[in-house]
């Protein structure tokens, strides 16, 4: 095969690659810029604020902000909750731990048995009322956090959507170099000249 036209082919197929690269790369930035600003709207619509930076300074247990909640909601003390990480550390080390000293561990499945249990043995009574109430905490604690988390699921999906765009753009950049030498190289091989010659024939030549 002649040296020309299989840099041409080679450089040809290249052009093919870039293509998909940039259609791929345009394709994810798409997908982020639409994640990134869905995750952003439905959690403004939630009004969930961290609470203030003085609420830290007075961390204690049994009350709103634990000694072990600092590490990772310090840093967010007084803003909105609007991004898939703040959403993590809200449902996490903030939900997560007041549902956890409730009672029954604040699962939901737990305190409503024990409310179904309660009901049917004295309906109406204020052992039953009070886990009745429990049970409509822990579900709306428990709802919440998982809206919370699934939020920042998605969050973490358009994190990865954006590192594969910025792979593919960057690819797609050192492919074109690549494909534009094979095109100038192809251009300045002689028309005759093989892929491979055999040492016999370069010898004799």
């Amino acid at each position: 095969m002649k040296r020309k036209v299989l840099d041409k082919l080679v450089s040809s197929v290249g052009v093919i690659l870039v293509v998909v690269l940039v259609i791929a790369g345009a394709l994810m930035t798409w997908g982020h810029s639409f994640v990134d600003s869905n995750v952003h709207n439905q959690l403004a619509m939630q009004q969930i604020y961290f609470p203030p930076k003085a609420a830290f300074k007075d961390a204690k247990a049994g009350t709103e902000i634990t000694p072990q909640m600092i590490p990772y909601l310090e840093k967010y003390s007084g803003e909105q909750l609007l991004t898939g990480d703040q959403a993590e550390a809200y449902a996490n080390h903030f939900i997560a731990y007041h549902l956890a000293e409730m009672p029954y561990g604040g699962v939901y499945s737990k305190v409503s048995a024990a409310n179904l249990a309660a009901e049917a043995k004295a309906p109406g009574s204020p052992a039953q009322l009070k886990l009745a109430a429990l049970e409509t905490t822990v579900f709306q604690g428990t709802t919440l956090r998982g809206l919370l988390l699934e939020a920042y699921g998605f969050a973490t999906i358009g994190t990865i959507l954006l590192w594969g765009l910025i792979a593919s753009f960057v690819a797609a950049a050192l492919l074109a170099l690549l494909v534009g030498f094979g095109f100038w190289h192809a251009a300045r091989v002689p028309e005759e000249q093989e892929v491979l010659t055999p040492r016999g024939v370069a010898a004799i030549a």
